[in-house]
């Protein structure tokens, strides 16, 4: 595997403590129990409020290591989360700030506004296996008549850009696929959508009804109206029921195939392509939505060959771009970036890791 390398930066390859699995199964993780190797050890984690972290003398690097506590707090609201920055009660914000806040925070502390590349897609995720997305004309009618510019210049709005492939653009490998309809204006690309819903059976009289499906999120929320909005605005005869589910219940949700079309979002575990295009293969766990294309599977299994030089490779992967935007298995929507508050006295908090892999032990906080 050519970048293997790469991926073990992942958490999944962290070495764990043997002996202390073996003695207590399940609970091998809990603050009494767990045996570490790194700066920080677990003393607290109550659920739904805090898990609090202390330094570990017996880290090799401890002499480097500045910070004594760490407390993380799991805020599901990003507007609480700004809240309890602006009260002073949190030094660094999840990197999510609300849209509507983002132009006066920007404006009020823009030196602790830190906007960040960010190696994310944010996307629709059809159901192809489910009408009415298993027909890929109603699939590409949607696609085409989405405006991203708008959702990502206005209804988001911190510097994300409109997507047309899923791998971001950012990602090592210059893996760009431009498909020709991304060069046409709006009113060509809704005229294309019309054609394609008039000819699969759907007009005023026969409306599109299908249930867009999405998390608990302000933005996510903001996102699913606005495009409801646009796709009404653009075609006329189009009803979408927007079903809004807690975390686990949206993932049990995906899983089970219960979905007609799903909000989603995926970042790379490691900066290259295949940590996008993976997802969309036949037989990839987090292909929800079924999407199985024997020529799309076939490419991404060609990356894998020996002898298969990295600028072939790249090629590789925009022709699997290109099969995917033939199909329309995705809705890609916009490529994230990583907005969040950082308090003047955090020293050393990186702003350019496309990852967003930042450590506390890297950390230190100045006098104030």
């Amino acid at each position: 595997m050519p970048y293997f390398p790469d991926m073990l930066i992942h958490n999944s390859v962290k070495p764990v403590h043997k002996k202390t699995v073996e003695a207590f199964g399940d609970k091998w993780t809990a603050p009494e129990n767990i045996v570490v190797n790194g700066p920080y050890k677990p003393t607290q984690w109550q659920i739904n409020d805090k898990i609090v972290l202390t330094r570990n003398a017996s880290y090799y690097d401890d002499a480097n290591t500045t910070i004594d506590t760490v407390t993380f707090l799991p805020i599901p609201s990003s507007t609480t989360d700004v809240a309890r920055y602006q009260a002073g009660e949190i030094d660094v914000t999840y990197n999510e700030i609300p849209t509507e806040q983002f132009a006066s925070l920007k404006e009020q502390v823009g030196d602790q506004l830190t906007v960040s590349p960010y190696l994310c897609t944010y996307y629709y995720e059809f159901n192809t296996v489910k009408p009415p997305f298993n027909d890929p004309n109603v699939r590409r009618a949607l696609a085409l008549a989405l405006d991203r510019d708008t959702i990502a210049d206005k209804v988001i709005g911190q510097g994300q850009t409109a997507a047309y492939q899923l791998t971001p653009p950012a990602t090592n490998g210059d893996i760009a696929n431009s498909p020709e309809w991304s060069t046409w204006d709006q009113e060509k690309r809704v005229t294309e959508a019309k054609k394609l819903l008039t000819e699969a059976g759907y007009s005023d009289s026969n409306p599109l009804t299908f249930e867009l499906l999405y998390n608990t999120n302000d933005n996510h929320k903001k996102t699913a109206v606005a495009a409801t909005s646009l796709w009404k605005q653009a075609l006329g005869f189009v009803d979408v029921t927007l079903t809004n589910k807690e975390w686990k219940t949206y993932l049990d949700t995906r899983r089970n195939g219960n979905y007609q079309i799903a909000r989603a979002g995926w970042c790379g575990d490691y900066n290259e392509a295949s940590a996008f295009l993976n997802i969309a293969k036949s037989d990839n766990s987090g292909n929800y939505g079924k999407y199985n294309n024997a020529n799309f599977d076939s490419l991404m299994a060609q990356t894998l060959k020996a002898g298969v030089s990295p600028e072939q490779r790249a090629n590789l992967y925009k022709q699997a771009e290109a099969q995917l935007d033939q199909d329309m298995g995705l809705l890609n929507i916009y490529h994230y970036v990583s907005p969040r508050l950082v308090k003047p006295y955090v020293i050393g908090f990186p702003t350019k890791d496309i990852l967003d892999n930042w450590q506390v032990k890297n950390l230190s906080i100045a006098k104030h």
